[in-house]
Protein backbone atom coordinates (compact mmCIF):
# COMPACT_ATOMS: atom_id res chain seq x y z
CA UNK A 1 0.00 0.00 0.00
CA UNK A 2 1.57 3.59 -1.13
CA UNK A 3 1.40 6.37 1.22
CA UNK A 4 0.14 9.63 -0.21
CA UNK A 5 2.31 12.72 0.16
CA UNK A 6 1.04 15.55 -1.44
CA UNK A 7 -2.08 16.04 -3.66
CA UNK A 8 -3.41 18.87 -5.12
CA UNK A 9 -4.58 20.53 -8.37
CA UNK A 10 -3.10 22.91 -10.95
CA UNK A 11 -5.37 26.17 -10.96
CA UNK A 12 -3.49 28.62 -13.60
CA UNK A 13 -0.57 28.51 -15.75
CA UNK A 14 1.77 30.51 -16.31
CA UNK A 15 2.76 32.01 -20.25
CA UNK A 16 5.97 31.10 -20.10
CA UNK A 17 5.57 27.22 -18.49
CA UNK A 18 5.43 25.60 -21.96
CA UNK A 19 9.09 27.07 -22.63
CA UNK A 20 10.70 25.88 -19.21
CA UNK A 21 8.80 22.20 -20.28
CA UNK A 22 10.77 22.48 -23.49
CA UNK A 23 13.91 22.92 -20.83
CA UNK A 24 12.70 19.53 -18.90
CA UNK A 25 11.27 21.64 -15.96
CA UNK A 26 8.39 22.54 -14.19
CA UNK A 27 8.05 24.93 -11.51
CA UNK A 28 4.86 24.65 -9.54
CA UNK A 29 3.69 27.13 -6.81
CA UNK A 30 0.79 27.57 -4.35
CA UNK A 31 -1.92 30.15 -5.13
CA UNK A 32 0.02 32.61 -3.07
CA UNK A 33 2.79 32.52 -4.97
CA UNK A 34 3.83 36.08 -5.31
CA UNK A 35 2.79 38.05 -8.60
CA UNK A 36 6.31 38.14 -10.31
CA UNK A 37 6.69 34.31 -10.14
CA UNK A 38 2.94 33.43 -12.05
CA UNK A 39 4.39 33.99 -15.33
CA UNK A 40 6.75 30.79 -15.53
CA UNK A 41 4.70 28.69 -12.51
CA UNK A 42 2.43 26.34 -12.41
CA UNK A 43 -0.21 27.26 -9.54
CA UNK A 44 -1.85 25.39 -7.55
CA UNK A 45 -4.73 24.77 -4.94
CA UNK A 46 -3.31 22.09 -2.37
CA UNK A 47 -5.47 19.43 -1.23
CA UNK A 48 -3.13 16.96 0.75
CA UNK A 49 0.49 17.39 1.96
CA UNK A 50 2.01 15.40 4.66
CA UNK A 51 5.96 13.58 5.54
CA UNK A 52 9.07 14.54 3.75
CA UNK A 53 9.67 14.15 0.09
CA UNK A 54 12.61 11.66 -0.61
CA UNK A 55 14.26 9.86 -3.35
CA UNK A 56 12.39 6.80 -4.45
CA UNK A 57 8.77 8.48 -3.97
CA UNK A 58 6.39 8.41 -7.21
CA UNK A 59 4.88 12.21 -8.99
CA UNK A 60 2.23 11.07 -10.67
CA UNK A 61 1.17 13.89 -13.31
CA UNK A 62 -2.55 13.40 -14.81
CA UNK A 63 -1.58 9.51 -14.92
CA UNK A 64 2.30 9.84 -15.76
CA UNK A 65 4.88 8.89 -13.50
CA UNK A 66 7.90 9.87 -12.29
CA UNK A 67 10.13 8.03 -9.86
CA UNK A 68 12.54 10.92 -8.01
CA UNK A 69 15.84 10.23 -8.17
CA UNK A 70 17.31 13.20 -5.78
CA UNK A 71 15.98 15.95 -3.33
CA UNK A 72 17.51 18.86 -3.06
CA UNK A 73 18.28 20.15 0.95
CA UNK A 74 15.35 22.49 0.89
CA UNK A 75 12.57 20.96 -1.79
CA UNK A 76 10.83 18.98 0.86
CA UNK A 77 9.64 21.98 2.88
CA UNK A 78 9.35 24.29 -0.01
CA UNK A 79 6.87 21.62 -1.29
CA UNK A 80 4.95 21.69 2.09
CA UNK A 81 5.38 25.36 3.43
CA UNK A 82 4.76 26.64 0.68
CA UNK A 83 3.50 24.45 -2.78
CA UNK A 84 6.55 25.26 -4.42
CA UNK A 85 7.97 22.26 -6.36
CA UNK A 86 11.05 22.55 -8.96
CA UNK A 87 10.78 19.39 -10.46
CA UNK A 88 13.73 18.42 -12.97
CA UNK A 89 13.60 15.91 -15.51
CA UNK A 90 17.44 15.58 -15.58
CA UNK A 91 18.74 12.33 -14.70
CA UNK A 92 20.17 13.79 -12.38
CA UNK A 93 20.96 11.50 -9.08
CA UNK A 94 22.18 14.38 -6.63
CA UNK A 95 20.17 17.64 -6.90
CA UNK A 96 22.07 21.23 -8.60
CA UNK A 97 20.16 22.94 -6.69
CA UNK A 98 18.89 22.93 -2.90
CA UNK A 99 15.08 23.22 -4.36
CA UNK A 100 15.38 21.03 -7.06
CA UNK A 101 13.62 17.64 -7.42
CA UNK A 102 14.92 15.58 -10.16
CA UNK A 103 13.65 12.64 -11.90
CA UNK A 104 14.93 11.02 -14.83
CA UNK A 105 15.07 12.85 -18.48
CA UNK A 106 12.09 12.42 -19.86
CA UNK A 107 9.77 14.56 -21.92
CA UNK A 108 7.66 16.04 -19.30
CA UNK A 109 3.31 15.84 -19.74
CA UNK A 110 1.56 19.04 -21.02
CA UNK A 111 0.19 20.40 -17.93
CA UNK A 112 -3.23 21.67 -17.65
CA UNK A 113 -5.79 23.77 -15.36
CA UNK A 114 -7.71 20.52 -13.72
CA UNK A 115 -4.15 18.83 -14.10
CA UNK A 116 -3.84 16.34 -10.96
CA UNK A 117 -0.14 15.91 -9.00
CA UNK A 118 0.39 13.82 -6.31
CA UNK A 119 3.51 12.16 -4.50
CA UNK A 120 3.28 9.20 -3.38
CA UNK A 121 5.62 6.55 -1.21
CA UNK A 122 5.61 2.81 -2.19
Amino acid sequence: MSELLYQTTVTSIGELVPSFVAEGMLVFFGENAPEELHSFCVLHKVEHQSGELLAGDVVNIDGNEFTVLAVGPVASENLMQLGHLNLKANGRTQAELPGDVCIAQVALPTVIVGSKLTIKRN
